[in-house]
């Protein structure tokens, strides 16, 4: 436990290190600063210059639309936070009244997504910081426009590339999965390890979600090009298991040299993809086996079809996706987050947990920021803020960081103005380097963020006539209550990743039976091919394996987690990964094995699948069904062995991977059980 929280104190995460973001993040906050200081109205640009910051937070490497509505998003709820702070602060009932029902919402954030978190967090910042400024309704009006102003700035410099090359960010994560498959091509398989390419896939398939509604036939060929990269890793996946059973025949050796030959090849081709060259068409050998065979035809048309859309040469399988839902209008999005918010005004969710105590030690900040009378004594409900995270590691990590960051910033701040005491354009400029610090490699080390962001506030306040020491004192000592109130909230109250795993993991084995239930459809009915429900199910069941992987990584950090606890859930997930593994290979039979009639043992064999999956959903969520009520499944097998004829390729294929199935079931269900007992105490 204490090496994972240690872990994650110290992680210094590179690959969200992004030089242009924060090039273009601190030339936005330095352009309104500099403005305003240039024509005598320092406090109107620093408004602005805060404006700029706030919504410098959104900004990313996704797609543009994505990225737009993010950010116009965070601008509008920034403003609108600036306003009303300004307008209400001078009424201490009304601002707790508002600051707590803000909180509340902010809190609530978290059932929705990260993003809306995100955004309200900062809104709720904003607001706490500006009721500590009243002002008259007119300049408070004022005031809102010019925060808006700031953040409008930042998201047109954030899109400004847009018109000029619209689909980069698309290209990019697309040209990301393909490196990653060409990796995964190359690599032996690890049964206990998740599918290859898993975060790639997902990051493509979130960066390409506006793409579904674009008429154009470039966002077409980019979405063909992400179909085809999800069937190149069901048939890398297949081809890698049926390698490894050629391997251990001695008389079939030749065969498996033949596969590695052509995963070989097949990663030169991704990888030249990858780099946007386009490779030419693959020859594979001829192979024996006829499963293996089926598979290297299908890796072959695949890549030819890939290949093809790379170069622009035609519009081949440009509408091969159409299947896909398209994006959801703009009020049913509206009523999903009503709908997520209402699902979770419950006491056993972790969300409406968080926004009670988010809401308490907000309101807890306010009062001690009132009666103690502090300068600038804001700073203690906005730490608060700031530190409270819904889970322990972030919670404790994040107060920690912000605690030693904020007094290492103050202490090089009180050296650089005790000792330098810099002119106004040296003070402009260590602004713009702070910021370029706190957007480059803040994002990979909470602490980093820190320490650049205090020295950034001494700054910024420093131009407004406010003394730098005085700044200094009143930050460390807010810091340090507000952070002591986050603790001692969440040390009060705890929400443990312990208390959610079950119900985290249980949610990841409905994602899989809803996956093998699609699949086992389409093996059913006659000429059944893969469909738009199948392709979801796919994508939830990838979601649901993420969640519980975090869920696993959350839970190494707590306190009071024995080892053997770990291992149980360890255990789990590595015979989870197992199961899927089989799954796919039976998805990618659907394409390169022709249709045959259902037996019946193959529709009670997925209905007691169906079922133990179910049972053991059930079991994670700490319920104990009736085991003398479940499914044989090596009876069910055995059965499916039996039935029909085992020379019709589909059969033969469903055969196998059935046999895996049973193997790995059986493990997983016994594991469900070890797993609940260390949950439930």
């Amino acid at each position: 436990m204490a090496s994972g929280f240690w872990s994650a104190l110290t992680r210094f995460d590179r690959s969200k290190i992004h030089p242009p973001i924060a090039l273009r993040n601190s030339c936005g906050v330095l352009i309104p600063l500099a403005v305003g200081v240039a024509i005598g109205q320092a406090a109107g640009g620093l408004i602005a210059c805060i404006g700029a910051l706030n919504v410098a937070y959104s900004d990313g490497v996704d797609p543009y639309a994505t990225r737009a509505r993010r950010m116009l998003a965070s601008s509008v709820c920034g403003a609108l936070a600036l306003f009303a702070g300004c307008a209400t602060g001078h009424s201490y009932p009304l601002t707790i009244l508002l600051t707590a029902l803000a909180a509340f919402l902010s809190g609530m954030m978290v059932a929705v997504s990260t993003t809306a978190t995100d955004i309200g967090n900062i809104a709720l910042v904003t607001l706490v910081v500006f009721s500590a400024h009243p002002l008259p309704p007119a300049q408070a009006a004022q005031s809102g426009l010019l925060g808006l102003a700031g953040g409008l700035l930042q998201a047109l410099l954030a899109l400004a590339l847009w018109p000029i090359h619209p689909y980069a960010p698309e290209r990019r994560a697309l040209a990301h999965l393909y490196a990653a498959l060409a990796h995964a091509a190359t690599e032996p398989p690890l049964s206990s390890e998740a599918p290859p390419a898993t975060a790639e896939i997902i990051a493509a398939q979130t960066a390409l979600t506006d793409l579904r509604s674009s008429p154009s036939m470039e966002a077409d060929r980019i979405l063909a090009m992400f179909s085809q990269a999800e069937r190149i890793r069901l048939s890398i996946v297949t081809l890698r298991r049926l390698r490894a059973r050629l391997a251990r025949d001695f008389a079939a050796e030749d065969q498996a040299a033949a596969i590695t030959d052509a995963l070989a090849t097949t990663a030169r081709d991704l990888d030249s993809l990858a780099r946007g060259t386009t490779p030419s068409p693959p020859q594979f050998a001829k192979v024996a086996d006829p499963d293996a065979q089926a598979e290297l035809d299908a890796l072959a048309g695949q890549l030819r079809a890939t290949i093809d859309m790379a170069g622009h040469a035609t519009a081949h399988g440009a509408r091969e996706f159409a299947a896909i839902e398209r994006a959801q209008p703009w009020r049913l999005r509206a009523e999903s987050v009503r709908a997520a918010i209402q699902a979770n005004l419950v006491l056993s969710s972790a969300a409406f947990r968080h926004a009670l105590r988010l809401t308490a030690c907000t309101v807890a900040g306010e009062i001690a920021a009132f009666w103690l009378g502090w300068l600038r004594s804001y700073w203690i409900p906005m730490t608060a803020v700031i530190v409270l995270r819904p889970d322990f590691t972030a919670t404790f990590t994040r107060g920690i960081l912000r605690i030693a960051g904020t007094l290492l910033g103050l202490a090089c701040a009180t050296v650089l103005f005790h000792l330098l005491t810099p002119p106004l354009g040296v003070q402009v400029a260590l602004i713009f380097a702070l910021m370029l610090l706190l957007r480059w490699y803040g994002p990979a080390n909470y602490g980093v963020f820190v320490i650049a962001l205090s020295g950034l506030i001494v700054l910024l306040l420093a131009l407004t006539g406010a003394p730098p020491m005085q700044v200094i004192a009143a930050r460390a000592r807010g810091t340090l209550l507000g952070g002591a109130i986050a603790l001692l909230g969440y040390a009060v109250w705890p929400t443990w990743e312990r208390g959610l795993a079950g119900n985290t993991l249980a949610a990841m084995f409905d994602a899989y039976r809803d996956y093998f239930a699609a699949i086992a459809r389409t093996y059913i009915e006659a000429g059944g091919a893969v469909t738009a429900e199948l392709e979801r199910a796919r994508q939830k069941s990838r979601l649901a394996r993420s969640n519980a992987e975090a869920s696993a990584g959350r839970l190494r950090s707590e306190p009071g987690v024995p080892d053997e606890r770990l291992r149980a859930i360890d255990a789990l997930l590595a015979n989870s990964h197992r199961f899927v593994r089989a799954v796919m290979s039976l998805e990618s039979g659907i394409a390169r094995s022709r249709p045959a009639p259902a037996r019946p043992a193959f529709r009670k064999f997925a209905q007691d699948v169906e079922q133990t999956l179910e049972a053991m959903a059930s079991t994670l969520r700490g319920s104990s069904p009736d085991a003398s009520k479940l499914p044989d499944l090596r009876r069910g097998h055995t059965e499916l062995i039996a039935s029909g004829d085992a020379a019709i390729e589909r059969y033969a294929l469903v055969n196998v991977e059935s046999d895996r199935i049973v193997n790995t079931l059986n493990t997983l269900a016994q594991l469900a059980g070890n797993v609940t007992k260390p949950l439930a105490s």
